[in-house]
């Protein structure tokens, strides 16, 4: 009789287990990882050093990005769990509905957060020094920056810019200014997309969404996004030009340019933007363009170097 009890009791305890790591999965959010493939950025133009090993440091570096920004996820949920419960979408997330322990989700992102940090530290000591920074940044972002006009959009920025130098850090190659500069713009020019697809929705009551929608306007939105979309097409055809690399880079520029247009196109009459990284996979426009310029870059290193 009581190796019956024990033997119905063990599967019992699995299923718990496994929904508990499947509620942890899904706070960690794994659908906004998607932002951390500009890791991959660096190896794609160092293709002269792509190989097993770099590709695995990169794959390495990418996972460890994740799991340091669904820290981040968590300790914002556990923040906002109160507030989060009278959200339409939010009040599902595990946290707000109760499904995860606050305190136990929390110890949780204690210990992959320390456990990303000492995995990063083997790989490049700087790297390590990255991820703590993107941290802090973005943990300030949640809890006091994201109300600072302009400093909202220029952080979410920085946070795809420290993305790009982290690709770098675990291949341990240089990253060139041009670079980071199209990164940035590039970044910025999403951020105020985001923006302003958040106010259009929320025109007629924007400020109880994000407090810092009060302070912008479409006007203002418009005026930032023109000046960092031409700041980025210059920008990036200069890059094709003066990064040392074949002058074949030049290529690409149109498809870089259109692109951009679409995304405009997609911000300024069909109200999109909001999610650049769920829109990738949404319009099959863009998402084209970007795998056509993956593979015009492997063509053109491929063949011109």
């Amino acid at each position: 009789m009581h190796s019956t009890k024990t033997s119905h009791a063990h599967p019992e305890i699995r299923m718990k287990d496994s929904h508990f790591i499947e509620l942890l999965i899904t706070q960690l959010r794994p659908k906004q990882w998607t932002k951390n493939l500009l890791v991959f950025a660096a190896l794609l133009f160092s293709f002269e050093k792509i190989s097993l090993s770099t590709l695995s440091d990169t794959i390495a570096g990418f996972l460890l990005f994740s799991l340091i920004s669904g820290c981040v996820y968590i300790l914002n949920d556990y923040a906002d769990r109160e507030t989060d419960r009278f959200h339409p979408v939010k009040k599902y997330r595990p946290i707000a509905s109760g499904a995860l322990h606050p305190q136990l989700a929390l110890a949780c992102g204690g210990i992959i957060l320390f456990a990303s940090m000492i995995v990063s530290y083997f790989m490049n000591p700087l790297f390590t020094g990255l991820l703590a920074a993107y941290f802090i940044l973005n943990v300030a972002y949640s809890f006091k920056l994201k109300h600072v006009v302009i400093a909202d959009i220029m952080i979410i920025a920085a946070g795809f810019v420290l993305r790009a130098i982290a690709g770098g850090l675990v291949i341990h190659v240089t990253i060139t200014p041009w670079f980071l500069i199209c990164t940035m713009l590039l970044s910025l020019f999403l951020a105020i997309g985001k923006r302003r697809h958040e106010l259009l929705l929320l025109k007629q009551n924007k400020g109880n969404h994000r407090k810092v929608l009060e302070k912008y306007s479409f006007a203002l939105l418009d005026q930032l996004c023109a000046i960092v979309t031409m700041a980025a097409i210059i920008s990036y055809s200069l890059f094709t030009f003066t990064s040392g690399r074949t002058i074949h880079l030049m290529w690409t520029i149109p498809i870089v340019i259109y692109g951009i247009f679409r995304y405009l196109y997609l911000i300024h009459i069909e109200g999109k933007g909001g999610s650049p990284d769920r829109l990738l996979f949404e319009d099959k426009h863009i998402l084209a363009t970007v795998i056509c310029y993956v593979a015009s870059l492997v063509l053109i290193f491929a063949v011109f170097e």
